[in-house]
């Protein structure tokens, strides 16, 4: 699963565990509302569970419950969870040096890929989970 797609993921599943706080939600009940593999969801759960943010409730009965507060979860913490580094990304190989846009044209993404992102950290740490879920259930 790339990147953005795990961001989408969890921002899903937690969302989806927000909506019936008191309730556990197995992994294959919440992999069904994704549409996906329950294997999927658990390692995204995993990751969660290690901040404090879910937990499992083992048992008959048992599954996932959201131990956080969803107004309290941004989706920059969400982001940060499941995604490291930067959304934008250089070439992969270095440009040719004797090329003249090809020797400077990471020197020119630079700043404006810093403020790109500054931007989208700052629009995501504005929105919660609650916020999120309150826009599913209009």
């Amino acid at each position: 699963m790339n990147l953005s797609t795990r961001f989408t993921v969890a921002l899903h599943v937690l969302t989806l565990l927000a909506s019936s706080r008191e309730e556990a939600r197995t992994s294959e009940y919440v992999a069904s509302s994704v549409n996906t593999h329950p294997v999927v969801v658990r390692r995204v759960l995993a990751a969660f569970r290690k901040r404090g943010i879910v937990r499992s409730q083992p048992g008959n009965g048992g599954g996932w419950l959201l131990a956080a507060d969803p107004a309290k979860i941004s989706l920059l913490d969400v982001r940060q969870v499941v995604q490291e580094g930067s959304p934008f990304s250089m070439h992969s190989q270095a440009p040719n040096p004797k090329c003249p846009i090809g020797r400077n044209i990471q020197s020119a993404l630079r700043p404006v890929y810093a403020e790109a992102e500054r931007a989208l950290e700052e629009r995501l740490a504005r929105t919660s989970i609650a916020d999120l879920l309150a826009a599913v259930q209009a």
